[in-house]
């Protein structure tokens, strides 16, 4: 690894040929830094990332692509979006979509490593897929960016350049639940048994069910991502001090951060670890809560489409139904409001207009009540949802609609 300023760095990206691809880390990781040097440096290129966030370059000559939509590239006209399950994105840089760069935000070097910190992810892939095809791996070096273990550790001599850079991290915004999602946080939190082993989203519900579950004893942790809400869970003695929590990414605070940062409990892997659906299975009792933006009378989740717009993509909501399906004691739960404020439309339907993200779930649960899916007929599934999940106002319709698509409804 060789640290240069960036003035010597953008030389250096000049030089490259074509429309090299850029993989770049993303969520609250982002080398802010390093994508400003590139993008001065180059003319055209593509950037590939994971959930961005915030400003990204907007001009002519960029291309973006992702697997799953951030709030940085969401109704961007120059998007390319690639269906995928998380799991299966490292598969996709190696063969479909190589990198010729990537570029990442570490902690500063100790004893001969850097650590990807607060994002591991589909970084550790995109690294070996880069260097394999003789391509660059650029570090933005930040002491604000905490070390943690597992496949975060990364040896120096796999960076090519780095550039010193010294700032904090980001933050998503918060925001107290509101009285919908904290009352499906507390019947979330009645499906969840003592010792379970907890995946849980990013959102306003997953937030509200980590909320419920502080005097639960014995939890663990194996989540594609972890929040604040799990560092309450440790301060208020519901976490299982023996099981490392396990994920790939952290979205959070100042304060998690730092509480991450050496932290021998906490052990970040690689996307194609946390997100196996066969290591998912092999928890025990693992429970599985997730988020959808519609269901439909079918027990079909979308969480990905508005409109048949993208709006963020798989994510790793279809590998953990499935792990958490065959897990031992395990569910599968979907979780969302019974009404849309905004759209001011039901959230349960007749049939889902467009792709399905996620199907045959446990249980799906809103304000109004418990869904149970699982081992139930279809004619069944239909009516619990019109009746338990669904807001009152649409359930006459929903009746209506769900007799003309073959239910037997009562």
């Amino acid at each position: 690894m060789r640290v240069i300023s960036e003035g010597r760095l953008g030389a250096i990206l000049a030089g490259l040929p074509g429309r090299p691809r850029v993989v770049a880390g993303g969520n609250f990781a982002t080398p802010r830094r390093l994508l400003a040097v590139l993008d001065e440096a180059l003319p055209e290129y593509r950037l590939f990332m994971l959930n961005a966030q915030g400003d990204l370059p907007d001009r002519d000559g960029v291309d973006l692509e992702t697997p799953f939509v951030g709030a940085g590239m969401r109704d961007r006209p120059n998007l390319r979006y690639f269906p995928s399950r998380l799991s299966l994105v490292p598969n996709l840089l190696k063969a479909g979509l190589p990198p010729d760069v990537v570029v990442v935000q570490t902690s500063v070097p100790a004893d001969g490593t850097v650590s990807l910190g607060i994002e591991v992810n589909i970084l550790p892939a995109a690294i070996e897929a880069v260097r394999a095809r003789g391509g660059l791996v650029i570090a933005q070096l930040n002491p604000q960016m905490p070390y943690t273990y597992g496949d975060a550790v990364l040896a120096i001599d796999d960076i090519d350049y780095a550039v010193e850079s010294d700032e904090p991290l980001d933050s998503p915004a918060t925001r107290p639940p509101g009285e919908a999602a904290s009352e499906i946080g507390g019947r979330v939190a009645h499906l969840v048994p003592e010792h379970a082993t907890l995946q849980l989203g990013i959102g306003g519900i997953p937030d509200a069910v980590l909320a419920s579950l502080l005097r639960r004893r014995g939890l663990a942790v194996w989540s594609e991502m972890f929040s604040d809400g799990v560092l309450a869970l440790e301060k208020a003695g519901a976490l299982d001090s023996t099981t490392p929590i396990t994920a790939s990414f952290a979205f959070g605070s100042r304060e998690l951060y730092d509480w991450a940062d050496r932290n021998e409990r906490v052990r970040m892997l690689r996307t194609e670890k946390t997100n196996d659906p066969n290591l998912i299975a092999r928890r025990p009792r693992l429970v599985s809560v997730n988020s959808a933006l519609q269901v439909d009378l079918y027990a079909q989740a979308n969480a990905s489409r508005v409109r048949g717009v993208i709006y963020s993509g798989f994510g790793g909501q279809t590998d953990f139904v499935v792990g958490a399906l065959h897990s031992p004691g395990g569910h599968a739960i979907i979780a969302l409001p019974s009404w849309h404020p905004r759209a001011d439309v039901s959230t349960v339907i007749p049939r889902l207009a467009g792709p399905v993200t996620s199907f045959q779930h446990s249980y799906i649960v809103s304000e109004q009540g418990t869904a149970t899916i699982w081992g139930h007929d279809a004619a069944s599934q239909a009516q619990q949802l019109i009746d338990q999940v669904a807001h009152p106002s649409a359930r006459d319709e929903l009746r209506e609609e769900g007799r003309q698509l073959g239910f037997r409804l009562r």
